[in-house]
């Protein structure tokens, strides 16, 4: 798909997918494939990924089992709307999670702003990551990681699998699900002129509007409420001030 074709919206045409044994990570594949030349809409995953890395360079372990798969995305949107893709890539997931989920079973919410939680316990991970390519052209990848049959060592929040609540689905099957949902959310999206829509979805699926947090930033924590998020995406925390602080990342803990 070439830069004028993504300025409409997407379809299930546009993408396609490689699914691999084994890869360093789905993330780097991606970002090799761009600079060679490989067009938008190229879905990677693994059975396993050998140097999986999650946010800020932590390491993400990546057994066979659960699902590993990046999205290569060329000149997706102006670079003042990119902001708001991760939250697209939780509504996207949120979305292919819950179609897997047994019946009855607990609710899969969204932590700001991107985590999935089941019962308050993460159980994926999303790691967008971008780079100007030498002819001056946007790669943005997508990554995500599903917790399906096993789950890393506990790290910075409670950890769960998929196996856990009852999910009987393999990689593949999840894999699908999300295939069709991301296409959907990134129509939606439509190169964040539909940003608006995207963040109604997100809200909708939210975890702890109105509770106390605290937001890790590099330099400094800050505690207060969270108040939600803003039209573009960035978190509200209300201080204990009365005022209201806009947050653009961090890492968030309840309570």
């Amino acid at each position: 798909m070439s830069a004028s074709d993504s300025r409409r919206r997407a379809s299930l045409d546009d993408f396609r997918h490689e699914a691999l044994a084994e890869v360093g990570s789905t993330n780097t594949e991606c970002l090799e494939r761009a600079r060679k030349g490989a067009l938008s809409g190229l879905w990677i995953t693994a059975r396993r990924q050998t140097v999986g890395r999650g946010r800020r360079g932590r390491a993400w372990s990546s057994e066979p089992g659960n699902l590993y798969a990046s999205l290569l995305l060329i000149d997706p949107a102006p670079m003042d709307r990119l902001g708001s893709l991760p939250l697209v890539v939780a509504v996207a997931l949120q979305a292919a999670v819950s179609r897997v989920m047994p019946p009855g079973g607990p609710r899969v919410l969204v932590k700001w702003p991107n985590d999935l939680l089941i019962d308050g316990c993460k159980i994926s991970g999303i790691l967008v990551e971008a780079e100007v390519l030498p002819d001056g052209r946007q790669a943005v990848v997508i990554g995500c990681g599903v917790n399906i049959a096993t789950a890393p060592d506990a790290g910075l929040y409670p950890i769960a699998t998929l196996r856990q609540f009852g999910v009987s689905a393999s990689p593949e099957e999840l894999f699908a699900h999300l295939f069709a949902e991301m296409a959907e959310a990134l129509s939606l999206w439509n190169r964040g002129d539909g940003v608006a829509a995207v963040m109604a979805r997100w809200r909708a699926v939210a975890s702890g509007v109105g509770e106390k947090i605290t937001v890790n930033l590099p330099d400094r924590s800050i505690s207060g409420r969270f108040a939600g998020i803003d039209d573009t995406g960035l978190l509200r925390l209300e201080t204990g001030d009365g005022g209201e602080r806009l947050i653009a990342a961090g890492d968030v803990f309840f309570g």
